[in-house]
């Protein structure tokens, strides 16, 4: 093999190492979204308002069927119970990450208690996190009505 040849074997070589800790790095964000996702659904589940209330930005959107709100309302909304998430059944995960801020996907079948009524709807929800001081925090989390054949495409 000429001398050129290897330089370029081994350049190539270089950037492949280099690279891996990245995607693993990148692999292991969207594994501890997808969890932090799934933990906040039981959270509001249990109308725990602690645990959200630390995941929850303090200047967090939430956008829903009936209005858009800031984290205080939407705490309170969840704590009083005139939206109960009962039960979160997700179908479909799709997660980017962008740096230090993650959007994921969820294509879901949400049961819920609202004013007293149980409903039933399918909605992709778009959540928006930031890693902040080491600690994710949620900026963004909207309904969208949708199908229940509706597909996030990957």
């Amino acid at each position: 093999m000429k001398f050129n040849q290897l330089k370029t074997v081994l350049i190539g070589l270089f950037i492949i190492l280099i690279s891996v800790p990245a995607f693993a790095q990148n692999a292991d964000v969207v594994e501890e979204i997808k969890d932090l996702s799934q933990e906040k659904w039981q959270w509001m589940a249990d109308k725990n308002v602690d645990e959200l209330s630390n995941l929850f930005n303090e200047d967090a959107r939430f956008v829903h069927m009936s209005g858009s709100w800031g984290t205080n309302r939407e705490l309170e909304i969840i704590e009083s119970g005139s939206i109960w998430y009962k039960n979160t059944d997700v179908h479909q995960v799709v997660v980017e990450t962008f740096g230090d801020t993650v959007i994921l996907w969820n294509r879901i079948t949400l049961e819920a208690e609202v004013r007293g009524n149980v409903v039933s709807n399918e909605f992709t929800v778009t959540e928006v996190y930031q890693n902040q001081d080491g600690d994710w925090s949620l900026l963004d989390l909207t309904f969208s009505s949708v199908r229940d054949t509706h597909s996030i495409e990957e």
